[in-house]
């Protein structure tokens, strides 16, 4: 696998990736301001999926699952700037800010910005940063991130629910969490975490509620999944398997005919 990031500052990165496919299950502690140069991907989420393009730029939010797929397209490897609004600088940020609302308890979305050219002119800015050998200069990077975020209130001002929101996840719903989230592939340890769990006390009440192991759950609730994307809507195994969770198609194929005595491909 050929995948490159250059970082002009911890904040601000460029990444390329040169390859068939690059997957990713994750949950980003901080949200992500992503403009691409080439290549697509695809974002998942629990009721929602998203296809980004060459030229698109879009913001993810932070403590949101989320399965990602990168590809390269075109003969052009996966190509993208991003930069990290971090919690404490958007604090910085909205100490000088006056908020009109409530920003806490809102649903966060992708926001999707297509190829805005103030935006895309910021981040462009950044690209001739990435060619000079050199420390990139921290208050340069804090102007950077001030003007990404001053230009995404001009052009979205609900864009604040989401970055002035700085609350971390409270203890949730267990059952309407897993049943909403089950099909991404994270570690328990990140499942109690967005349910206000520690782990142990996730383990203890998944056990409680649902009579059965994590793991075991989790595995039942993916395949029935796949056997719906296949039987019914008619996909391949290969297009499947990453979007119900599995990590490879030969564990998913001997995991699905141990469950239903069939092999995937069979369903097609």
């Amino acid at each position: 696998m050929d995948f490159q990031i250059q970082y002009i500052t911890p904040d601000i990165k460029l990444s390329t990736y040169d390859d068939k496919l690059f997957k990713t299950e994750t949950v980003f502690e901080y949200h992500m301001l992503v403009w691409f140069i080439s290549g697509e991907t695809k974002i998942i989420q629990a009721d929602k999926t998203y296809l980004f393009k060459a030229g698109d730029i879009f913001l993810i939010p932070r403590n949101h699952l989320a399965t990602i797929i990168n590809y390269p397209k075109d003969g052009l490897p996966h190509k993208a700037v991003v930069m990290h609004l971090t919690t404490e600088k958007l604090k910085h940020f909205y100490a000088a800010v006056e908020l009109k609302h409530k920003t806490t308890g809102y649903d966060a979305k992708i926001y999707s910005f297509q190829s805005h050219p103030l935006l895309k002119s910021c981040l462009a800015s950044l690209i001739p940063y990435f060619e000079v050998e050199g420390t990139f200069p921290e208050h340069i990077a804090s102007l950077k991130i001030t003007e990404a975020i001053s230009i995404l209130r001009e052009i979205d001002p609900d864009v604040d629910f989401i970055l002035a929101d700085f609350e971390e996840p409270g203890k949730v719903d267990l059952i309407g969490f897993m049943e909403k989230n089950y099909m991404f592939n994270m570690p328990l340890e990140r499942f109690g975490y967005l349910t206000g769990r520690s782990l142990s006390t996730f383990n203890r009440d998944f056990r409680k509620v649902f009579q059965t192991t994590p793991q075991r759950w989790l595995t039942q609730k993916r395949l029935e999944l796949a056997y719906y994307h296949l039987k019914e809507k008619h996909k391949r195994p290969s297009d499947v398997f990453m979007e119900v969770g599995f990590e490879d198609l030969s564990h998913f194929s001997y995991a699905f005919k141990k469950q239903y005595g069939l092999v995937p491909s069979a369903l097609n």
